[in-house]
């Protein structure tokens, strides 16, 4: 991975020419540009002295940026409640849905297995929306998405194949198993990033909703968790 300041953007054409300078070099899945900081991060394994000397050749300055440094340039901006409504909308939708599909046969299995199912298919179709630039985003902060890239392509997948299973009450038992791996290593990469006070976009609900990494994706991964690690207890001591 490699972060690159670059001086004289002034627009969004800018960006563009230098992605078009870039992309016999690295596919513009594996790099995003700030057009604010003007910092340019890479995720791919590639020498910074061909990204370097591309952009130069476009036209703009360019240099190579120390890893601490580069948290430094990035804009830090304030994390308000504010940021955080559309995912609170989200969630808010999400819960009532399950409780309207229990309303005439209320049990907490049930209304965990339907809240679970709504949140996968409900966050995947976001994921979707920005499929192309989701891999990149997602691996800034999960710890297999950045040894993988693969991995994010297919996680908006394995989310539809896990709501679609909880919703129908297919496959319980390996939905819940998947869930808390998954969730698992993204949780540990969200605490790594709030450690490290690190400013990150969270790509829960892909990238076409900018929301910041903040408590909240933290503990909307534990609540998942915690309904994942209780209906398979109850139904490991059911068996």
């Amino acid at each position: 991975m490699a972060t690159i300041k670059i001086d004289g953007m002034t627009c969004g054409s800018c960006i563009e020419t230098i992605k078009n300078a870039l992309k016999e070099l690295i596919d513009s899945n594996y790099f995003t540009i700030d057009l604010e900081s003007g910092i340019a991060q890479f995720s791919a394994d590639i020498d910074p002295n061909e990204i370097l000397f591309a952009i130069k050749k476009s036209g703009y300055t360019a240099s190579l940026v120390e890893e601490k440094k580069s948290e430094e340039i990035l804009p830090k901006k304030e994390k308000s409640f504010y940021d955080l409504v559309p995912l609170y909308i989200i969630l808010s939708y999400i819960l009532f849905g399950s409780l309207g599909l229990n309303i005439s046969n209320f049990t907490i299995n049930k209304f965990m297995t339907d809240f679970m199912g709504l949140f996968y298919i409900v966050f995947s179709f976001f994921k979707f929306i920005d499929y192309r630039n989701f891999p990149t985003a997602f691996s800034r902060y999960d710890p297999i998405a950045k040894v993988f890239m693969g991995y994010g392509w297919i996680y908006p997948f394995i989310e539809v194949y896990l709501g679609i299973n909880l919703l129908w009450g297919e496959h319980i038992l390996h939905a819940l198993l998947i869930t808390l791996a998954v969730l698992g290593a993204t949780t540990a990469g969200v605490v790594n990033n709030l450690m490290q006070k690190k400013s990150v976009q969270c790509a829960c609900m892909g990238t076409a909703i900018q929301l910041p990494l903040t408590r909240a994706t933290l503990i909307e991964n534990i609540i998942m968790i915690g309904m994942a690690s209780w209906m398979l207890v109850t139904i490991l001591l059911n068996t």
